[in-house]
């Protein structure tokens, strides 16, 4: 099985009519790299997929292969193997035959479509398991067997359409973990389609984030989830309080927000946006749940935020707060469980206190909805 080869889409628009469904994308994903699209549903994640699997051909612009264009390659001749939702799984053949089914097309004798069976069976930890129908499987074990039959082929590209969206949460979060160990152990580009947020951090060297058609932001999940882009980014990935104003000073790179609610805040200008923010510009500052700590009562600074508390849940891990934001738009606060005491705040005004690199500048733009 080759491995490292890498898939790159030039200037690629997508049209059905006058339906724009993907609009200039540019994406170059690294041979043998984990790569996932992450997005709303009807963002045109599915498209590029079809786009590069050979289902569709791109309205314009190019989608290269190990540095071939595969304009008029239909999917059957693309180096490629996909993997949907519905795994498509034959009822009546055994788990081995299933596995193998592209190597009987090519001829190949029953001994070696065994012996290969038996290779891949291991390598998806189901060793002895090929004489089994997928109806006597687990949800988890057939998603596994899915995997094997699609690298049967051989495929220099692996495509998966949300292929864990049919299992429940435990068995997704654990199918995440094996599918990413599967792809380090083949070592061969895996791109991946999800609206789940859990699954593309986790899994993917690179995330780009997709809304409407565009690709809003290409990094490293660590980075998107720190350091957003845009207030689409921001508020897609994880959850984020969000705090609009006008931008009253820039100090390097920081600058000084004016709010209409919570006064003068300083935060960090994100990478993307350094040079490109002045004074007077309409901005947003994104601060996690997870950044806010509280702070003395009547502490006062561009680094504090006091607010009414509307409501308190304990999560086991956490305790969530939840207070007055901006616009009827909650402030979510979640503090680390640590065996402390948990003092009640409900009804009561509370001062929150932020580090100012855990505060996040973006230009004023439109927020995630889902």
């Amino acid at each position: 099985m080759s491995a490292g080869v890498g898939v790159d889409l030039e200037n690629l628009w997508i049209r059905f009519g006058d339906f724009v469904a993907v609009r200039d994308a540019n994406v170059a994903i690294k041979g043998g790299n984990f790569f996932s699209f992450l997005g709303p549903s009807g963002c045109g994640k599915t498209t590029i997929l079809r786009a590069v699997s050979g289902f569709l051909e791109p309205s314009e612009g190019r989608v290269l292969i190990g540095g071939n264009d595969m304009k008029g390659i239909g999917p059957n001749k693309r180096p490629t193997a996909l993997i949907f939702q519905n795994l498509a799984l034959f009822p009546l053949m055994k788990v081995w035959e299933n596995i193998t089914f592209s190597l009987e097309i090519k001829g190949a004798s029953t001994a070696e479509r065994r012996k290969r069976a038996d290779e891949l069976l291991e390598m998806i930890a189901l060793k002895g398991q090929g004489d089994k129908l997928p109806s006597e499987l687990s949800g988890g074990q057939r998603q596994r067997v899915a995997i094997a039959r699609a690298l049967c082929a051989e495929p220099d590209v692996l495509l998966l359409d949300e292929p864990l969206s049919a299992l429940d949460l435990k068995l997704r979060q654990h199918m995440r973990t094996e599918l990413r160990e599967i792809q380090q152990r083949v070592g061969i580009t895996f791109i991946y389609i999800t609206h789940d947020q859990g699954e593309a951090l986790t899994m993917s060297d690179q995330i780009a984030v997709m809304k409407a058609g565009v690709i809003d932001q290409i990094d490293t999940g660590r980075t998107i989830y720190n350091d957003p882009a845009t207030a689409f980014a921001a508020s897609f990935v994880g959850e984020n309080n969000v705090f609009r104003g006008t931008i009253k000073e820039v100090k390097g790179d920081e600058a000084v927000i004016a709010t209409n609610r919570s006064g003068d805040l300083l935060a960090t200008i994100s990478t993307a946006n350094r040079g490109k923010m002045k004074a007077g510009d309409k901005a947003m500052v994104f601060i996690r749940p997870e950044a806010f700590s509280i702070a003395t009562t009547g502490a006062k600074g561009d680094h504090f935020v006091t607010a009414k508390v509307t409501n308190e849940e304990f999560e086991g891990n956490a305790y969530n707060i939840f207070m007055e934001g901006e616009g009827g738009k909650e402030l979510k606060v979640a503090l680390p469980n640590v065996g402390q005491s948990f003092q009640s705040h409900l009804g009561a005004p509370m001062t929150l206190e932020y580090d100012v690199r855990n505060a996040i500048i973006v230009p004023h733009g439109e927020l995630a909805t889902e």
